[in-house]
């Protein structure tokens, strides 16, 4: 953004030192950049952009550049959190970078809670009697509201959203699972699916016996065709979309969250000022023969905090967030960032009162 930045500023202001080659270099670099850079841009920046030029402004407000940008802008710029008052709230990771009009969600038609976000796109449930599911993006301000289902998903559902963009759906494609308690069956659990493109929900013929009462809400997580679930008992409850098949993982921590690290599930745990990450390695280790040394767990090397932005929250922490790119923990009120490639410590700016929050992406995805 730094250098989109200089080249609207020179935009703005003559420079005479400029001659005719150099101007053809500017206008060709300005072109360069609008067709190859822009797209990377979460959404709250390229709305400063459309100053620079109408060109850019065109290429910004197209349908085409909004399916582009769903398809480029796919980091984490910042979190859902639900305030003491109870309302939803935008927490930016750089509030020069991330933002949206309504970080409060008072556009949809009611209160409601978070359940679950994708790539730019969140799933709330109102408040109302109905408990209405709403798919929405906060950057447009478009919302569905989904039929509702036959089956009831208890109080506090343990929600899945699935949205992966994809370069030949111009309208958005997703998903919703919820693992719920069966109403058939003793201490069961069943998979309600929601699909945008049939509109429509359906039972799963799969039922998971013996994790009834070990789901917890908002720990669910989708890594390559696989729904994930921490469960109070410390196992992790897995269902694959494709094969409509579940089972258990080990885990015997049920301290830590679930995130996705390079294309696999992972699990960071906090214990005091330890921060440590595993990735799923290798899901068959229960078949494998005895004596064998593999493990289902790859440990990465554990996490320590710059003692000097953490100050007098070192030691309290509790985890909110991984990816591929960082990890956020909340500690006395506030969380901090720690970035993988740089090794970066930092304090994101606002209130984190409790540990659940939604990861965001500032997305101009269409529903």
């Amino acid at each position: 953004e730094q250098l989109l930045v200089s080249i609207m500023d020179r935009g703005k202001r003559p420079d005479r030192s400029l001659t005719a080659p150099n101007n053809k270099m500017y206008l060709d670099l300005k072109d360069i950049i609008r067709e190859h850079s822009l797209s990377f841009l979460p959404a709250k920046s390229l709305f400063k952009f459309n100053a620079v030029c109408r060109d850019w402004k065109l290429q910004i407000s197209s349908p085409f550049f909004a399916h582009s940008q769903s398809l480029f802008c796919r980091s984490t710029s910042g979190f859902f959190i639900h305030s003491l008052d109870g309302s939803p709230s935008l927490i930016p990771i750089d509030p020069s970078f991330c933002g949206v009009p309504d970080p409060f969600l008072k556009f949809l038609p009611e209160p409601v809670d978070l359940r679950s976000s994708s790539n730019g796109l969140l799933c709330c449930q109102g408040r109302a009697e109905d408990k209405a599911y709403y798919i929405c993006n906060p950057v447009t301000q478009q919302w569905k509201k989904l039929p509702k289902s036959n089956v009831n998903h208890g109080p506090d559902p343990a929600i899945v959203l699935i949205f992966e963009p994809s370069l030949l759906n111009f309208v958005a494609e997703y998903k919703i699972i919820c693992a719920f308690p069966s109403t058939d069956f003793a201490d069961a659990v069943e998979f309600d699916i929601y699909s945008s493109k049939a509109n429509s929900w359906e039972v799963a013929g799969e039922i998971h016996f013996g994790a009834r009462a070990t789901r917890m809400p908002k720990s669910g997580l989708h890594v390559n065709g696989v729904v994930y679930w921490m469960t109070t008992s410390g196992s992790i409850l897995a269902f694959d979309l494709t094969k409509e098949r579940s089972q258990l993982l080990q885990n015997y921590d049920s301290r830590g969250i679930l995130g996705e690290y390079s294309g696999k599930l992972c699990k960071m745990n906090v214990c005091g000022n330890s921060i440590s990450l595993s990735i799923l390695d290798n899901v068959h280790t229960n078949t494998m023969q005895m004596g064998s040394q593999t493990k289902m767990w790859a440990v990465k090397p554990k996490v320590v905090l710059d003692s000097k932005i953490v100050g007098n929250a070192a030691g309290d922490y509790t985890a909110l967030h991984v990816d591929s790119n960082m990890l956020v923990v909340r500690s006395l009120g506030k969380a901090f960032l720690y970035d993988f490639k740089s090794r970066a410590t930092k304090c994101i700016p606002g209130e984190f009162h409790n540990s659940r929050c939604l990861p965001y992406v500032n997305s101009l995805v269409s529903l």
